[in-house]
């Protein structure tokens, strides 16, 4: 029996600017530079998602 994994998008579980925040304390209390970059690039793709439901809330109405 094979076993399915799914790719798993941390950005998609950043769902307000809240969230982000949270992220990103957590990821400058690590004081690694690399980490830090990639906190930033899931926080830029998850403020993409966020203005994009926003938007559609706004056609919405």
């Amino acid at each position: 029996m094979t076993e399915k994994f799914t790719q798993y998008d941390p950005a998609a579980v950043l769902e307000t600017y809240d969230d982000i925040a949270i992220f990103m304390n957590d990821a400058f209390d690590t004081d690694d530079f690399v980490y830090i970059a990639k906190a930033l690039d899931i926080v830029q793709r998850a403020q993409s998602m966020i203005r994009i439901e926003e938007s559609k809330s706004l056609f919405r109405e």
